[in-house]
């Protein structure tokens, strides 16, 4: 059995202003969604809570099903700030794509501004889950990648503690036959495949990325991560899968989103945790 290392919080992060602060971090998934209220650290101050994600599903049954979620914790600890990771292209508080939850009725969605406003107008930012686990995961320091392994494959890259442009690397193809990572090695091809032949695919992966990002290191998060049976390169590490809702914190601090088009709106270089 390979020897797995979970990336934890070091002591070289930085504490930040504003640990009054309340947020209420939801992580939606492909398979589930994921909330928790947590402060300006990501440490979890309530307890974390989940329900399946409706299949099919609409933006609104979407917002319906999240207001539902949250519902306890807000009454528990009252946010003062939401941010949410979303399994797609997001830009501006906006879907662009939404892969797993159809092509129809998914693009430009104003999520994170409907759910606010449900949720007594709370301000809000929305990324990308991967980009949000990723926060939770990296330690600031030369070029960070992640790679979330769930119900698809997510990516995202970090320069010295700040988001880069976000690629799609769930739909580009990582073989002959013109698969894409997610239909390569997301919970389907698993579960088809097997845990084994899984496993010497994202061996496969790690390797094409090392070679296409030249990464200082790796973050490998999502709930299939715990699934890897082989040894991993020495710049490699697993995350735990609440990361995606830790790295929530991170969106209100203007240095980790700054430069972004994801957030345009954080380009002032200003927010909560100055």
């Amino acid at each position: 059995m390979a020897k797995r290392t979970v990336a934890s919080k070091t002591e070289s992060k930085t504490k930040v202003a504003g640990s009054a602060e309340r947020i209420l971090a939801i992580d939606v998934g492909g398979t589930g969604l994921k909330a928790s209220i947590i402060d300006a650290d990501g440490q979890m101050k309530t307890e974390r809570v989940r329900v399946a994600t409706p299949h099919p599903c609409t933006p609104d049954q979407l917002v319906d099903t999240l207001a539902k979620l949250v519902a306890p914790l807000v009454d528990e600890a009252p946010p003062t700030l939401m941010s949410i990771g979303f399994p797609g292209v997001v830009r501006n508080n906006r879907i662009l794509t939404a892969p797993h939850f159809g092509l129809e009725g998914w693009h430009d969605i104003p999520l994170a501004d409907a759910l606010a406003q449900r949720l007594g107008g709370l301000p809000v930012r929305m990324i990308n889950d991967a980009e949000m686990q990723g926060f939770a995961a990296i330690e600031g320091h030369g070029l960070e990648f992640v790679l979330t392994l769930g119900t698809g494959a997510g990516t995202a890259m970090f320069r010295d503690g700040e988001l880069m442009p976000h690629l799609e690397l769930a739909h580009h193809p990582v073989s002959k036959k013109g698969v894409a990572y997610d239909e390569y090695i997301g919970e389907a091809a698993r579960a088809k495949a097997g845990n084994k032949r899984w496993n010497r695919r994202v061996h496969k992966v790690i390797g094409i990325l090392a070679s296409l990002v030249n990464y200082d290191k790796l973050w490998i998060g999502g709930g299939n991560a715990v699934r890897l049976d082989f040894d991993l390169p020495s710049n490699v590490a697993t995350v735990s899968n609440d990361a995606g809702i830790e790295g929530g914190a991170r969106l209100w601090h203007p240095r980790s989103v700054r430069e972004t088009r994801q957030l345009p709106e954080a380009n002032q270089r200003s927010g909560p945790f100055k």
